[in-house]
């Protein structure tokens, strides 16, 4: 499913602290889901993947760093950014939550426009981290049309694909095998063939 805005997972057990960040997020431009403790943060996740997680520190049963650790150690959630909320700073304490995969830490009570500015910087973070992932990992690709299959099951020439998620430009010319075999020019440059040799 693609969203137009996107997702936070708001997890905390006070309901003022929710009703203030939810504010705030929406008044952003963010979709925002509630989850009031770690068991059912846990639980939504297993159906929804939020673009990020602000998970409160304090909470009965499991508390933040533990929440975080089972995301870090679970394949499906282990990329999605973790910004910790606490009303502790101690230097421990924010040790602690990066050492459990956090990656970053609001302290509250929190001014809206930093938890805004280290959303919206987490966010794009993880944007680039996927763009890497996709270009760096296996593409599905057409063994006869040379179309590549998209995340969201659609398939795309391999130019659209690339213009689509990366920030690379094309110039479009005909390589020397190419001219050659279209237009009967040879070309004085050296062709490598795939042995590596010219």
């Amino acid at each position: 499913m693609v969203r137009n805005k996107s997702l936070i997972l708001v997890v905390d057990d006070n309901q003022q602290n929710i009703q203030v960040l939810g504010a705030v997020l929406e008044q952003g431009g963010y979709d925002i889901a509630v989850a009031v403790n770690g068991r059912q943060a846990l639980d939504y996740l297993d159906e929804e993947k939020p673009d990020i997680v602000l998970l409160d520190v304090m909470m009965p049963d499991l508390d933040g760093y533990e929440v975080c650790r089972l995301m870090k150690n679970d394949r499906d959630l282990k990329n999605i950014p973790v910004i910790f909320l606490t009303a502790r700073g101690e230097t421990g304490d924010l040790v602690r939550g990066f050492e459990a995969g956090g990656v970053d830490y609001i302290t509250k009570p929190f001014h809206p426009e930093e938890l805004l500015a280290r959303v919206k910087t987490h966010i794009e973070l993880k944007k680039a981290r996927e763009e890497i992932r996709t270009l760096r990992g296996i593409i599905p690709i057409c063994a006869s049309c040379k179309k590549i299959r998209t995340d969201s099951g659609y398939w795309e020439q391999v130019d659209t694909y690339i213009e689509n998620h990366s920030e690379a430009e094309f110039t479009h010319g005909v390589c020397p095998v190419c001219a050659e075999r279209l237009y009967g020019i040879k070309f004085k440059e050296k062709i490598r063939d795939k042995t590596g040799s010219s």
